[in-house]
Order: structure tokens, then sequence, then C-alpha cells
């Protein structure tokens, strides 16, 4: 007769659940099926009734199990009860259910990197599984994290749309809150489903963490940091004008922009149309000192702490040059993670103060964690306003959303492959926050080698994919964050996030 036995386990793994207390992980209840194959009769006949049963096993690999002479070995775990049920009907002596459990993800790939997965044994592997492990097996009362189930859904999908429409590889985004450092949403694409990470069918790549594990070179985006610190430290002032209608040279390497201007620039104009010899000018100005200080004031030159064991070190050059104050002013030869970049502006948009990324609910609103001034509280001012311009009227104009005064900087980077830029191949970004006028929140999108298409004239940089699906989120993400529309008024310069200087056409 069929002899069962049962182990008595520890606490089941508990549960996680988002902001509002939404399941995002649950363990449920199972059996699993392991012999004694000293007490096993017949090896082979019990092989064959076993794989009625059990299809996906192979009767050969069974039967070596059972004829082993091992006091206990694994048949199949996570039983059904009806598969169980169906066991015990077969009356093969020598097996046994132990009492097991199986981690359960009710929202599939919604969540896949940011909660990871656990291994069969149910022992985090991989995300938030893994960073809290002993806590989640040890404690019964859930696990409360910072994201926000609703936003999660509005920014994964619109990165699937995203990704489809320009023919991408792949994209990122994050939805963080500047004044507590809550991560709301992230999402990398590919994902992959938690379920089946065993399968063979999901591509490796799906298993990478884009938004806290990649490390990119920026493009313009960067120029947010650039502007920043030449303002900040002194160096140069909003009306002070520079001449960007010749290209720089420096050594061997040429400088342009992509659109010539036949004028000079005050440091609003470069910053709005993103001239990247006017960022140069104003990077070499500042020195690669002041430069390299406030790069690391603002959490660029080393890993980004957060309750994920998925996080990559940026990648810095070994000697800050010449070369590198120019190249790293308009991003490039500098290359760090999007969650190091939402950070840093998150910081320079909240009144000059950075506080420290988390997924946990911070208690009782802002929050000190890992709280550092910046910049200025008039630096991040003008930031605020020349953030607002670029929307209104500069490569963001498609991230705009009628009453939440978005602003941001696209950024459009040129891939490598075998140390050489691919002209063509981009990695596009657009980083914004809103509403600019006292911002709350700070998002990031990026877009894996998009395709210019009909719609797009064949463009493919950010201003153009990036900044269209930002718009997208923001417009849907803002009400379920309860973010209230304002009546934008630009008429006679009323609007407080004009500023008093010249933007020539």
């Amino acid at each position: 007769r069929l002899i069962t036995g049962f182990f008595i386990g520890c606490l089941m793994r508990a549960d996680v659940v988002d902001r509002n207390g939404k399941l995002l992980a649950t363990s449920l209840k199972t059996s699993s099926l392991y012999a004694n194959s000293k007490v096993v009769i017949d090896p082979a006949e019990s092989a064959r009734k076993l794989v009625t049963v059990l299809s996906d096993l192979d009767v050969k690999a069974l039967e070596a199990k059972l004829s082993s002479g091992k006091g206990f070995v694994w048949l199949s775990r996570h039983l059904t009860p009806t598969k169980q049920a169906e066991i015990i009907r077969l009356g093969i002596p020598g097996l046994y259910f132990q009492k097991d459990e199986r981690r359960v993800y009710p929202h599939g790939n919604l969540l896949s990197h940011l909660i990871g997965f656990t291994d069969i044994d149910n022992k985090g592997i991989a995300g938030i599984e893994r960073y809290f492990d002993e806590q989640l097996r040890t404690e019964n009362e859930p696990l409360k994290v910072s994201v926000d189930l609703r936003v999660q859904h509005v920014l994964r999908d619109e990165l699937v749309r995203g990704v489809e429409k320009f023919e991408a590889q792949g994209a990122a985004g994050i939805v963080m809150d500047v004044k507590t450092g809550e991560v709301i949403a992230m999402a990398s694409l590919p994902d992959f489903d938690p379920h089946r990470v065993g399968d063979n069918s999901q591509h490796p790549e799906a298993f990478f963490n884009r938004t806290t594990l990649g490390t990119y070179e920026m493009g313009s985006s960067l120029k947010i940091v650039n502007t920043a610190l030449a303002l900040d430290s002194g160096t140069a002032r909003m009306h002070d004008e520079y001449d960007v209608t010749v290209p720089l040279q420096i050594g061997r390497f040429r400088i342009t922009d992509y659109h010539a201007s036949d004028h000079w620039m005050n440091v609003a104009e470069i910053f709005v149309k993103s001239s990247n010899i006017g960022s140069a000018k104003l990077a070499l100005d500042a020195g690669a000192e002041v430069q390299k200080a406030y790069f690391k004031a603002l959490g660029l030159l080393e890993p980004v702490r957060l309750e994920l064991p998925e996080l990559g070190n940026p990648l810095l050059p070994k000697n800050w040059s010449k070369v590198t104050t120019i190249t790293a002013s308009y991003g490039y030869g500098i290359s760090v993670t999007p969650l190091q970049l939402v950070r840093a502006v998150a910081g320079i948009v909240n009144k000059g103060i950075m506080l420290q990324p988390t997924l946990l609910v911070s208690k009782g609103g802002e929050t000190d964690k890992g709280k550092v001034r910046v910049v200025s509280e008039e630096t991040s001012d003008k930031m605020r306003k020349l953030l607002h311009m670029v929307v209104a009227d500069g490569t963001g104009r498609k991230a705009s959303v009628k009453g939440y005064q978005v602003g941001g900087k696209t950024g459009t980077a040129n891939q490598t492959s075998d140390g050489k830029y691919k002209k063509g191949q981009n990695n596009t970004s657009f980083i914004s926050a809103f509403p600019m006028q006292d911002p709350q929140y700070v998002l990031f999108i990026m877009v894996d080698r998009p395709q210019g298409i009909k719609e797009t004239y064949g463009y493919n940089a950010g201003g153009w994919n990036a900044a269209p699906i930002a718009g997208n989120v923001i417009r849907k993400a803002a009400p379920i964050l309860s973010v209230r529309p304002v009546r934008e008024n630009k008429k006679d310069g009323a609007s407080p996030m004009l500023l008093n200087v010249s933007i020539r056409k």
C-alpha cells in the first residue's frame, strides 16, 4: 500500500504587497512527491505507472531514481491536489508526500524585474525576493513596497506600446517621488514570466534589469547636470553668451551641433536648443575639478543604493581629462544607470535637495533618509524653468501634457559596437518632472534602438519616441497620483515658469 508522510515546515514565505496593500507575491500550499527507493518493490513498473500521471517525467530517469538505493529522492515538486490524489490511487509503495509551498506572482511579467523570483525551494534568487529573503522567510507580516500597482500598469503598458510602435529592441522606465525618494514604478523590457524562469523559451536578455543594472551614455539628458553645475558654481549666468557658430576643435576631436547656429547663444538657449558646443564651453569654464565634484555630489560616480541586488557600477574614464570634461558635458564618455540619473535630476528640481531612492514606503511623508543638498534653491528654481521651456518650446514638446506643466530633457546617444559608435543605432531617453511649479515626481523613459517611422518622418532621436511615451505616462498616471492639473497662463509673462531671458528662434 502507499505510505504517505509529511514534514512539519516553518512559516510560509510572507506576502509582498504594493503601497495600497495590493498583492504582488504570495505563497500557496502544495505537496511534493519523493521516494524511499529502498522500499520500492518494482522500480520499472512503478516508473511506468507514475508517468501516466506525471507525463512530464522521463520514465528511464524515474526508474533510475527508484532503483538508486537511496532513502530520499525527489520525484516531483509542487503537485496540485488532483495530481496528488491520482498518485495515491496508483497504490505504489515507497512514495511519500511532503508539505511544500509555491511562490505565485498574480501579475506575471508586470513586476518581474522589481519583485524578482524564488527557486524551487522558495529561496529568493533575484529582485526584492532576494534582497529581503531572510525577512520574507522569518516574518509573518506582508512586506509593503513603495510601488503603486496602478502606475506600474501605466508605465509598462506605454513602454510596450512604444517598443512596438518604434520597432525598438527594448525600453525602460522609472517613476520616483522627489519628496520621499520612493520608487513608484519601475519597468524594464524585455521582461519575463517569474513562474517560468527555467523555461528556455525566455530570452536571457529578458532577465537583465536595464533600470538599475544597465549603464548607458545618456546623451543630452546629462546637460541638466552640466547646466546646473555651471549656474550653481557661479562660472556662468543665465544671460551670458557663448559663440556656438563655429565647431569646437580639441585635438583630434571636433564638437558640432545637430542644428548649426548663426548667432551666439545665452545659457538658456544653449540648454533649450541643446547645443553641444555651448555645453562644452560651459564645462570648460567650470573646469574639470568643479565638474567632477558636482558629478560626485549628485551620485553619478558611484553605485546608487536601493533595496535590490541588481545594481550597476557607473563606467568612468581613468583620467578626468579635458576631453572628458567636454564629452561628459553632453552625456558621452561616462555611463550611468537610469536610477542614478533619476536620483540626480530629482535632487536638482527638488529645491536642490537629493534623497536616497527606496523601494519601501516612507513613514510620515517626506524623509531625511540620505538627504543632501546638491545645488542651491535658486539654481533649482532656474533649472525647473529651463526644463519647462524644453517641453514648452524645445525638443521635448511631444511630452507636453495640458495642465501639468511638464519639464524635461531629451537624450540621444549612439550605441557602441567593437569600440566604435554606430550611426543610427541610438539609445534615446527623456527625463522629466511634473508639475514643474512644485515637482512631485520624476519620470525617466529610455528606448533601445528605436527606428524612424513614417510618423516621425524617419527620425529616431529622443524627442520623437521617448518624449511622447513620457507624455502618455504622465497623462494617465498624474490623476492616479492625485496631481491636480493647473491652468497654465503664459499671457503677459504671468506664468511663474517663464524666464526673463530671450530664446531666439
